[in-house]
């Protein structure tokens, strides 16, 4: 039995149907032998019908011919100039509404965009909160503090203490980061399913396929404040549902995070604990204020 032939080109496949017609084959046997020699998809049976048609009007040419169209004469330098006009003065408008305002094709349209001028539609970027130049001074200055701060806490011995409240000295020769601890809240879900990726597992080509159900968050959550510092949490505290986070029960969760620091970092509330949370309503109240006053 002859070996398949595996690398081929059509030119070749239909070098083999003009000769094999020449020679009298019928179109059914040229088809076997062409699936015999060069496999199934070397040419459909529909095919070989269709160029022993074109073989035997007398077409001498075996590659393609060429593919009659229309023109392009709507995609020149002053459509092009008129689009780019249009776009920059609405970036929003349409690839349809352009085409309708110049009364040209829109496939003309779209190739002038995408492949003569090179534009790409994308979606503006989505920021939380717009600032404004008071807030993005605000956080270089208070950034700077920071960054001065820490440099004085690595630096010479000579300058001992920095006070950081009533009654309490911060010293200098601590790492700022052994004293700093950070707090936030954030809303919690009472079920987060895993995503799509969490879910993947390595398998065999032969392995059944796994099947995972499109599940959403549940729309019940809770609020959870957190404090942590280098060494990890400190204090995790869960609000009742349908609750939410106020001055008042946040001087409450400083209290238990005190007692938490006395517990899990011992002598740091001796050498002075320098709390870094947001500008939260419940974290700039004049409550809030009285209560870091109080215990430095």
């Amino acid at each position: 039995m002859a070996t398949p032939i595996k690398e081929w080109s059509k030119l070749e496949v239909r070098a083999v149907v003009r000769f094999l017609f020449s020679k009298g084959t019928k179109p059914s046997e040229i088809h076997k032998q062409i699936a015999e020699t060069y496999g199934e998809g070397a040419m459909s049976r529909s095919r070989v019908y269709q160029w022993c048609t074109w073989f035997g009007e007398g077409r001498p040419s075996l590659g393609d011919e060429p593919k009659s169209g229309r023109p392009k004469t709507s995609t020149n330098e002053e459509n092009t100039t008129r689009v780019d006009e249009l776009i920059r003065c609405d970036r929003r408008m349409k690839i349809h509404e352009i085409a309708l305002k110049l009364e040209i094709p829109k496939s003309t349209v779209h190739e002038i965009v995408h492949d003569t001028l090179g534009y790409r539609k994308v979606s503006a970027r989505w920021v939380p909160k717009m600032l404004t130049e008071d807030h993005k001074l605000q956080r270089v200055e208070i950034s700077q503090s920071l960054l001065q701060r820490c440099q004085q806490d690595n630096g010479d011995e000579d300058t001992t203490h920095i006070g950081v409240g009533p009654g309490r000295d911060f010293q200098a020769n601590n790492n700022l980061f052994d004293n700093l601890i950070t707090g936030d809240e954030t809303w919690v879900h009472l079920n987060t399913p895993e995503t799509k990726r969490d879910s993947m597992t390595w398998k065999h080509p032969s392995s059944p396929v796994t099947k995972k159900f499109k599940v959403q968050r549940s729309a019940a959550k809770v609020m959870a404040t957190v404090f942590w510092d280098a060494k990890g949490v400190i204090l995790l505290e869960i609000l009742p549902q349908g609750q939410c986070i106020n001055a008042a029960r946040y001087c409450s969760t400083l209290d238990r995070l005190k007692e938490a620091i006395r517990r899990k970092r011992p002598g740091l509330l001796r050498r002075g604990v320098v709390l870094q949370h947001d500008n939260a309503t419940p974290h700039s109240a004049n409550l809030t204020q009285q209560w870091l006053q109080r215990y430095g």
